[in-house]
């Protein structure tokens, strides 16, 4: 069995196409999906500005094998991005993903102050 890490991927695109009913039930639901909604998740969270309505970001938690890497990582979020997109009848276009290995980033500690 290989190692496993964990990534936080952040997939962004451009909405494109979108109904009227689409547009409507984003504007309507904007609330929910501003800032505060930002938390990385398995099945991932969806933000966006509704003025004007133009580009959005999901964050996912994606847990796979080391050796796949990021960029499997930044795939497996991208098709969960189209999935959830595609069952909410969402239009878009031009996904990319930015991703960050938990397992592998430098955390830098500030050192203690002296007084």
């Amino acid at each position: 069995m290989s190692e496993q890490h964990t990534y936080r991927v952040i997939v962004r695109g451009t909405w494109d196409g979108l109904t009227e009913e689409a547009r409507a039930r984003l504007l309507a639901e904007a609330a929910e999906h501003g800032l505060t909604s930002m938390r990385f998740t398995e099945e991932g969270t969806l933000s966006y500005q509704p003025s004007p309505l133009k580009h959005f970001s999901m964050r996912f938690v994606v847990v796979s094998d080391a050796a796949d890497g990021e960029e499997m990582a930044g795939a497996l979020a991208e098709e969960r991005a189209e999935t959830t997109l595609r069952a909410l009848d969402y239009g878009f276009t031009g996904l990319k993903s930015t991703v960050t290995d938990l397992d592998t980033m430098k955390v830098n500690r500030k050192p203690a102050s002296r007084r």
